[in-house]
C-alpha cells in the first residue's frame, strides 16, 4: 500500500534503469521519501539520479528522504559523501 509522498524503488538503480527512473521522480514534489527497503544495488549513474531530484526538491523548499536503507547501500552513501546531502533512515 502507497502512503503519500512516498516512492517505493526496487531491485537496482544502474544505468539501464536510470532513464525511467528519472522520468518518474522529475514528477514528484515536496517532500519525498524513497523507500529503498528493496533496493539490492545502485550504480554512479543511479546516484545522480537522487542527486538531481534532491536539488530539484530542495531548490522548492522540498527534499528528498530515504527510507530503510541497508547496510551496503549505506556504507555506499558514506564513501560518497550522500549521508551529509539525504536524511538517510536505516532500515530495521
Amino acid at each position: 500500500m502507497a502512503r503519500r509522498g512516498v516512492v517505493v524503488i526496487t531491485g537496482r538503480l544502474d544505468a539501464a534503469q536510470c532513464p525511467a527512473a528519472q522520468a518518474f521522480l522529475d514528477k514528484v514534489d515536496g517532500t519525498v521519501t524513497l523507500d529503498c527497503s528493496g533496493l539490492e544495488y545502485i550504480s554512479s549513474a543511479g546516484l545522480g539520479v537522487l542527486l538531481k531530484t534532491q536539488k530539484r526538491l530542495l531548490a522548492a523548499s522540498g527534499k528528498l528522504r530515504l527510507a530503510g536503507v541497508n547496510r551496503h547501500l549505506q556504507d555506499i552513501f558514506q564513501y560518497s559523501g550522500f549521508d551529509q546531502i539525504f536524511e538517510i533512515e536505516p532500515a530495521p
